[in-house]
C-alpha cells in the first residue's frame, strides 16, 4: 500500500517492536516459527528452500496444527503505556496457513506483572509450554482482560490481500500489556501496534532528568521533509542502531552541487537541509543532547542545527518558521560517533517539540534530549503551557542544574565513537518549507 493511502494512525508511534521496546511474554505455541518473528522490524521475508528440523521455516509466528481444544495464543509488553490508536496484521507469505481469525484484549498491569510469566528460552520453535507454565499465566486473568478488538477474520498473505488494519476509537485507556489470540491457530507475518505513549510527570518529578525525546517516554516523530532510506522514527528507539537501516537516512540532495566547495568560514558552501519534528515526551528544560551517528561513515551530515517550540493542544496545527527558537546551532557532525553536547546549548527551553535538521542531507541514527519536566505553575500541567499563559524560554546560563540528580542515560561506547562537537559560525540560509504535524 502507498504511504500516503495508509490510515492515519500508523503515523503514531509503534509500541509492540523489538527494537522499540516491545517484548512477547508468553505464547501457547512456537513450533513453526516463534511468536518474536512477527515483532521484527523488517518487512517479512519468504526463502524457498529454507527448512527446520521441525517444518518450513516461516518469517513470523507460526503454531503447529491444533489437536486439542482451545486456540493458541500469546502476551505481549509494550514499550509503555500506550493509548492504542491501531493495528496492523500482516499475513505476507502465509496462503494455506495463515490464521483464519483473531481478536485482541488489553490491561494495564504493574511493572512487576511479567515476572509472573515463565522464561522465554532463546530457541523456542518446536516446543509448547507445560501445564505448569499455564498455570502461571493463570494468575495474569488474561482471558478476563477487556476485548478491545472483536474475532475479526483475515485473509490470506498474498500482495492482495496480506494487510489488514483495524482502527481503535473506542477503547482510549493506557494499556501495557495486550493478549494476541488466533483462532484456532497458523501464523502471522507481522503485528504492528500503533499508539500514543503518555508520560505521567508528578510535581515531584520535576527535578528528576529524563531522556524527554525518548518513546517510551513518549516522544514522537511529526512529520518530516525526506525518509528514502530511513525513518525518523528511528531516531528516539530505546537502543543503539543496529545498522544503517535502524536510523533516519535521507537521499541525496539533487540541488547540490557538481563540485563541492568550502566557504571563507570553513563550512560546506551546500544548500539545502532535511527536517524531522518530535514532539516530547512533556514540556520540559533541555541539560544535554546525543546526537549519534553510529554506523553512517560516509553518508554522515555536515552539520546539525536542533529548534525548539511550545505546542499546547493536539499537535496537528501548521509549524512556521517563526514558532521555533535555536537549541543548538550547526553543530559540526563527524561520521560513526556519537556527540555528547551540553556547553553549546544556546536556549533550553521549556519546550514540547523540536525540529531536528541535517545539512544537506545523510544519516542519523539515534538522538537523545535529556531534560526536566517544567511544571505548569498554574495548573500543575507539564505536558502543555496554559493556553493564556505565555512560557518564556530560558536562556542556558540562568539553569541550574541539581548534581543529585540521577540520569536515565543510555549505554554508550566511552572510546572510538564519542566525540566532541564543534559549532559552526556559517551564517549559511537554511530555508524550511512549512510543516504540518501528523
Amino acid at each position: 500500500m502507498v504511504a500516503d493511502q495508509l490510515p492515519d494512525f500508523t503515523k503514531c508511534t509503534e509500541v509492540a517492536a523489538l527494537s522499540c521496546g516491545g517484548k512477547v511474554i508468553f505464547a501457547s505455541d512456537d513450533f513453526f516459527a516463534a511468536a518474536e518473528g512477527m515483532l521484527r522490524d523488517n518487512e517479512p521475508i519468504f526463502i524457498a528452500d529454507k527448512y527446520t528440523d521441525y517444518g518450513k521455516w516461516m518469517d513470523g509466528w507460526e503454531t503447529r496444527r491444533k489437536r486439542t481444544v482451545g486456540h493458541d495464543w500469546c502476551i505481549i509488553r509494550l514499550t509503555g503505556p500506550t493509548s492504542i490508536k491501531g493495528f496492523l496484521i500482516d499475513t505476507a507469505h502465509f496462503t494455506g496457513n495463515y490464521v483464519p481469525k483473531i481478536s485482541i484484549q488489553a490491561a494495564l498491569l504493574t511493572a512487576n506483572a511479567d515476572s509472573v510469566a515463565p522464561s522465554r528460552k532463546p530457541d523456542v520453535i518446536g516446543r509448547a509450554p507445560s501445564n505448569r507454565d499455564f498455570d502461571k499465566m493463570a494468575r495474569l486473568k488474561s482471558n478476563d482482560w477487556k476485548t478491545i478488538v472483536e474475532m475479526t477474520e483475515l485473509k490470506p498473505g498474498y500482495d492482495e490481500t496480506r494487510y489488514t488494519y483495524i482502527s481503535n476509537t473506542e477503547y482510549t485507556d493506557k494499556y501495557t500489556h495486550l493478549r494476541l489470540n488466533l483462532y484456532p491457530d497458523g501464523g502471522i507475518a507481522r503485528f504492528r501496534v500503533y499508539g500514543d505513549i503518555d508520560l505521567d510527570i508528578s510535581p515531584d518529578m520535576s527535578n528528576t532528568i529524563l531522556d524527554m525525546f525518548a518513546m517510551q517516554n513518549g516522544g514522537r516523530c511529526l512529520n518530516y521533509s525526506n525518509a528514502h532510506y530511513g525513518h525518523p522514527k528511528n531516531l528516539n528507539k530505546p537502543s543503539r542502531a543496529l545498522n544503517m537501516g535502524d536510523g533516519w537516512e535521507t537521499a541525496r540532495r539533487l540541488d547540490r552541487p557538481a563540485i563541492i566547495e568550502m566557504t571563507e568560514k570553513d563550512v560546506l558552501n551546500v544548500p539545502g537541509c532535511e527536517w524531522a519534528i518530535f514532539r516530547l515526551g512533556t514540556m520540559s528544560t533541555i541539560v544535554s543532547i546525543d546526537i549519534d551517528t553510529n554506523h553512517f561513515k560516509g553518508n554522515a551530515p555536515e552539520h546539525v542545527t536542533i529548534e525548539g517550540t511550545t505546542r499546547g493542544g493536539d499537535f496537528s496545527t501548521t509549524f512556521t518558521d517563526s514558532d521555533w527558537t535555536v537549541i543548538l546551532d550547526k553543530v559540526k557532525i563527524q561520521p560513526h560517533k556519537l556527540h555528547c553536547i551540553k556547553k553549546e546549548l544556546k536556549n533550553v527551553g521549556p519546550f514540547n517539540c523540536v525540529r531536528i535538521t541535517m545539512a544537506p542531507d545523510g544519516g542519523i541514527s539515534r538522538v537523545r534530549i535529556f531534560g526536566q519536566a517544567f511544571i505548569d505553575k498554574q495548573n500543575g500541567d507539564a505536558n502543555k503551557p496554559a493556553d493564556d499563559v505565555p512560557v518564556e524560554n530560558v536562556p542556558v546560563e540562568n539553569v541550574a542544574i541539581n548534581a543529585g540528580n540521577s540520569i536515565e542515560i543510555p549505554e554508550k561506547n566511552t572510546t572510538e565513537n564519542v566525540e566532541s562537537v564543534e559549532t559552526v559560525t556559517s551564517d549559511t540560509n537554511q530555508q524550511h518549507e512549512n510543516s504540518t504535524s501528523d
